[in-house]
């Protein structure tokens, strides 16, 4: 009997350990966020439902391992400050475009990101904001460098936050 349990203590230990060295800090990193608060957007004619990840841990998890995701949905990066912003897909499954975003609302750059990789994808100018969609979705409307998206927190009279 004490031979059994010292034996799945230590299988239990082993895994543990491996999960741990693999790169994992928490197991709400395994879960999709699917929780995050919302906001409507639009560019154009086109909407989008965004999620919006506010705190560096819905940040940090992002998009990550979500096998799905509706056609016009997305995820946007809402940063305190304004900075260079790199992303990279490690642990994310989907294929995205990142739109980096202005303060006004305007597009800085898209960049095209294949899943599960630890490439850099870099912002050409300081932003606070991140906008991620299927890959793909900026292109098949025509969407560009310089349009504008249109939601709360691209009020001109804060930049960022929406607020008066």
């Amino acid at each position: 009997m004490k031979k059994t349990i010292f034996t799945t203590l230590a299988t239990f230990a082993t895994f543990v350990t491996l999960f741990l060295l693999s790169g994992h800090t928490s197991l709400a990193q395994e879960v999709p966020q699917t929780h995050l608060r919302r906001a409507t957007l639009s560019v154009g004619i086109h909407q989008m439902d965004v999620q919006l990840a506010l705190t560096p841990q819905e940040q940090t998890i992002g998009l990550m391992q979500r096998a799905e995701m509706p056609a016009n949905e997305g995820m946007l990066f809402v940063f305190e400050d304004v900075s260079q912003r790199c992303f990279w897909m490690k642990n994310t499954l989907l294929p995205l475009t990142a739109a980096f975003v202005a303060d006004d609302g305007r597009i800085v750059n898209l960049e095209d990101m294949r899943p599960q990789t630890l490439d850099s994808h870099c912002s050409r100018k300081p932003v606070r904001f991140v906008l991620e969609m299927h890959q793909g979705w900026f292109a098949k409307k025509g969407i560009r460098p310089g349009a504008k998206l249109s939601g709360p927190m691209f009020d001109a009279s804060t930049p960022g936050t929406g607020k008066k």
